[in-house]
């Protein structure tokens, strides 16, 4: 399972401003950079910039281990071609930033999308994947980390969640970073490459939903844009597509499934 999540830490408008996220900043700061997504007429001279947040592409994980931040996992064959098409998919887009997370499958599938607008892809460790303390293991309902009582004790609190990251630090983090590419494509499109849990926390958060939810809900399949309109400094809309949805494994549309990273 990529990411089990959940966190009673909401939105605004989902009851309330959240609790200290522990990272310097607290929800509430990145929830006054953040409107609710709602189209805006904005204003004479107010810059528009978009900035696409993608998922990255399939990795080869024959063992189904929830890898989380590990080093060493790289996309598949299949990876790499949905990491090709989505460059082809922006080739005519003003994409003038194109930044990943740190780890490697994020990176692999940032290089064809940076290759094809001349540019490098700069790395930004807030994008990163969520902790997890399952990290490591086979997870799964039934089998792998979850048959052992031992780990039970994890799941005490599914609205935190009591087994990795907080959400609300997720949302901290993502909001910075997203910001961040924001202000290097002013004006112009920005790629960021993260990972399922976070891309969906932050949009959650943005939409004004509640951070805790079924995984099995996301609308972040692999390859998958989430694409954040600004105005200014303003996010006035959301939008989301799927460039490569006849690539994914129909097992792996829906989050969730067994062994999959995020």
């Amino acid at each position: 399972m990529d990411g089990m999540s959940s966190s009673n830490e909401h939105g605004k408008g989902a009851g309330g401003t959240p609790e200290r996220a522990g990272t310097g900043r607290t929800a509430a700061d990145a929830e006054r950079t953040a409107a609710p997504a709602r189209a805006t007429g904005g204003g004479a001279g107010v810059t528009k910039t978009v900035v696409h947040v993608m998922r990255h592409g399939d990795v080869h994980n024959p063992e189904g281990i929830l890898y989380g931040r590990m080093p060493g996992y790289h996309l598949s064959e299949l990876g790499r071609e949905m990491a090709e098409r989505v460059a082809e998919y922006l080739a005519d887009r003003d994409i003038a930033h194109v930044v990943a997370s740190p780890l490697d499958r994020a990176q692999e599938t940032a290089v064809p999308i940076a290759r094809a607008h001349g540019l490098q892809v700069a790395t930004d460790r807030r994008l990163i994947e969520a902790d997890n303390m399952f990290e490591g293991k086979e997870f799964g309902v039934g089998d792998g980390a979850l048959r052992h009582p031992r780990n039970w004790r994890h799941l005490r609190n599914p609205f935190r969640p009591s087994w990795g990251e907080p959400y609300v630090d997720q949302v901290v983090r993502m909001k910075a970073a997203l910001d961040a590419a924001r202000d290097a494509a002013l004006g112009h499109e920005a790629v960021a490459v993260s990972h399922q849990l976070p891309i969906w926390v932050l949009r959650s958060f943005i939409e004004r939903r509640r951070l805790w939810h079924d995984p099995r809900r996301r609308q972040c399949t692999l390859g998958s844009l989430t694409s954040f309109t600004y105005l200014g400094d303003e996010i006035v809309s959301v939008g989301y597509s799927e460039p490569v949805i006849d690539l994914v494994p129909p097992h792996l549309r829906a989050a969730g499934a067994r062994g999959a990273g995020a």
